[in-house]
């Protein structure tokens, strides 16, 4: 028999709104706590110095934590001009300082050729690896890094303040992978100035938006009262993008055993209409969302006209 797991049987998705100095672990940590639940995990880290949208997974959720790390992001950001760090954030140690001052009208031309798809290298300090070893540790030590560019999406890109001559504040809508403290580094050098990203903010991950998630403290004595159900979201949340199909309980007992089904014609019919809406994709060799009786089944890819379960959902 196997062993009992520790604490109880949460699911859902939290939209939390990680405060600045807070890891992403630590901070799953305290959710997982505050909520006493078996299993957590997070979609996206943040670094401390960032603060705003982590979409923290309990339970069941967990198993589409996957489907939401490769969601579009949004951030608003400030770049501090006049001296470049190490970093590119203000933990960094100054390498580089300049006199030189941007206007924001330059900042938001130059911003106009980083939207779309771009090749950005990434910041040294980053979490990238390199022979096995993550790139931040290396260069702690004083290694020279030569990262590969990488290519990557920006969707949108605006100067959003100019609060005074010495700061910035930019928004940029993004893909999977981009670097907001890579684009800050190459806009101080596409500008001939010296500058670091001072203060940084997710404001969202896929659907999750800042403006609904929960400070960590308020969550935690929303659970301490016994409110907590109240700020958690369906598993299904991060799988909004999938389109759903309602199967028979005698298939989603299949499905949860992990054994195919046989697609009827009306389902095909049906599954071909939801992707061509999405974004008119091939109906062959794609992921779909079985449910029954409005509960979660399992998250299948379709095979040869069946449904295959690749992810099962514990009732």
């Amino acid at each position: 028999m196997g062993r009992k797991r520790k604490g109880d049987a949460v699911s859902g998705w939290v939209a939390l709104d990680k405060p600045v100095g807070l890891g992403s672990t630590p901070a799953v940590g305290r959710v997982r706590r505050a909520f006493n639940a078996q299993k957590a995990g997070h979609a996206g880290t943040l670094d401390p110095l960032a603060g705003g949208v982590l979409p923290i997974a309990l339970g069941e959720a967990t198993k589409t934590v996957s489907y939401l790390v490769d969601a579009d992001k949004s951030y608003r950001f400030t770049i501090a001009w006049g001296e470049t760090t190490a970093s590119h954030d203000r933990e960094g140690a100054t390498i580089a300082s300049s006199d030189v001052r941007p206007a924001p009208g330059a900042v938001a031309d130059l911003l106009k050729a980083f939207v779309g798809e771009i090749d950005q290298i990434p910041p040294a300090y980053s979490a990238i690896k390199v022979d096995g070893e993550r790139a931040y540790n290396l260069a702690r030590e004083g290694v020279e890094l030569d990262l590969k560019p990488r290519r990557v999406v920006i969707h949108r890109a605006e100067v959003t303040e100019a609060p005074d001559q010495d700061h910035i504040e930019i928004e940029i809508d993004c893909g999977k992978g981009t670097y907001v403290r890579a684009l800050a580094r190459d806009l101080a050098v596409g500008l001939g100035a010296c500058g670091h990203v001072s203060s940084l903010t997710r404001t969202r991950v896929g659907p999750f938006e800042l403006h609904a998630a929960i400070a960590l403290e308020k969550l935690e004595t929303m659970c301490h009262t016994g409110a907590g159900s109240e700020v958690l979201l369906p598993v299904e949340t991060a799988l909004d993008d999938i389109p759903a199909l309602a199967v028979t309980n005698e298939d989603a007992f299949r499905l949860s055993q992990g054994r195919p089904i046989v697609l009827l014609p009306r389902q095909v019919e049906t599954l071909k209409t939801r992707l061509a809406s999405l974004d008119g994709a091939e109906f062959a060799s794609r992921t779909v969302l079985a449910t029954s009786g409005g509960a979660l089944v399992a998250i299948c890819e379709i095979r040869a006209g069946q449904l295959g379960p690749i992810r099962v959902f514990n009732p």
